[in-house]
């Protein structure tokens, strides 16, 4: 009996021992031709084993890769697809930099501190009042995400001065937000209509 320890390790073990003795195989075909048969009817068979994939887009192309892949890129078959490099085989990713932007406070969000920015940068005027009032329910709404419990008027409207820089403080005075029970059951509503619109969509 051989042991699957004592032959070479599989290159792609989804595929089994079978198929890549098949590959094997027709690596030592001579013939082009014959060449070319033997590695479609290998991918008839790779196909085969995965019926319910062969909806997914460039299934086929993916087949390919994968004979060549399993034959170490030394099949010399006329493949009907670009096949993938074997230098790119094995390359890393690029690497995606973590966002560095610092908040003065996390549970408002980089959102909200543009929302301040841009208000504070506008020329005076019933505009600026309106986004200053609306950016002040938010960061109330934002903080009850947190702690449902309470939330201090005051202490929103001293952190919408702060992360202003001081540039919209004569406006804190007179900004009267929202009520609590309010805003919470504005953003139960909106949560209940989400699900409901998921669902919906879901029996079309």
């Amino acid at each position: 009996m051989i042991y699957n320890t004592n032959v070479k390790q599989l290159i792609l073990p989804e595929y089994g021992r079978n198929i890549q003795n098949m590959v094997d195989y027709c690596l030592t075909i001579e013939q082009r031709d014959e060449r070319n048969r033997c590695a479609h009817a290998i991918i008839g068979v790779m196909g085969n084993m995965f019926p319910h994939l062969r909806d997914i887009n460039d299934f086929k192309h993916i087949l390919w890769d994968h004979l060549a892949i399993m034959s170490d890129f030394k099949l010399d078959v006329d493949y009907p697809y670009e096949i993938i490099k074997k230098e790119n085989l094995y390359s890393h990713p690029q690497v995606i930099p973590y966002g560095n932007t610092k908040m003065r406070y996390k549970h408002y969000g980089q959102t909200l501190e543009r929302l301040i920015n841009e208000a504070a940068s506008m020329e005076e005027g019933e505009e600026k009042e309106a986004l200053i009032l609306l950016t002040a329910n938010q960061m109330k709404k934002s903080f009850l995400t947190w702690n449902k419990d309470s939330v201090d008027d005051e202490k929103i409207l001293s952190d919408l001065a702060e992360l202003s820089r001081g540039k919209i403080i004569r406006y804190v005075d007179t900004v009267k937000l929202a009520d609590s029970n309010l805003l919470i059951d504005f953003s139960n509503k909106n949560s209940r209509n989400n699900k409901n619109n998921k669902k919906n969509h879901q029996r079309k």
